[in-house]
């Protein structure tokens, strides 16, 4: 019993110690939640969208990795079951800053694309301090055009110009 004791005290400790040495090297490690479709149109949903969320969070998780700048952490299985079952990340009260401390993240970060009509969409990237809520990037795009590659050009725009700074 005492050993397990300290086991749990000593994997605690590793967690937090890796947690703080990426934030120290200016890399936040993110638990990145994935992207949830606001279908405010009258429009029936479209399996199309669904395709496209999985899409967007996938290039969004690949971008940031490859940026150098952010460490996406793994969302367990056991983890990614708690998430479905639970209330929309958006919508959740703060969960998303305990489910990102569970897996070991400095930051939890998720998404939306507010379908307006076949025509109007908003893409919206929201990331937050894991320990504090504090929010650490939080932008909209507005995109023209319910398409593949209206929804990546949408998320690659705001990537590049708001979040890494380029041109």
């Amino acid at each position: 019993m005492r050993s397990s004791v300290i086991l749990h005290a000593v994997l605690a400790w590793a967690v937090s110690a890796g947690i703080a040495g990426a934030e120290a090297n200016g890399i936040p490690r993110v638990a990145f939640f994935g992207f949830d479709l606001i279908n405010s149109s009258l429009e029936p949903p479209n399996p199309l969208e669904d395709r496209r969320l999985a899409m967007l969070a996938d290039r969004f998780r690949e971008k940031l990795d490859a940026s150098g700048r952010f460490k996406i952490v793994t969302i367990p299985t056991d983890v990614r079951k708690e998430i479905a079952d639970g209330p929309a990340i958006r919508n959740c009260n703060g969960c998303q800053r305990d489910l990102a401390r569970k897996v070991g993240a400095d930051w939890a970060a998720w998404g939306t694309v507010q379908k307006v009509s076949s025509l109007i969409l908003n893409l919206n990237v929201y990331m937050e301090d894991a320990q504090t809520g504090k929010p650490k990037f939080v932008k909209s795009v507005d995109i023209r055009g319910n398409t593949d590659e209206s929804w990546r050009h949408g998320l690659d725009y705001m990537l590049r110009h708001y979040l890494f700074g380029g041109p």
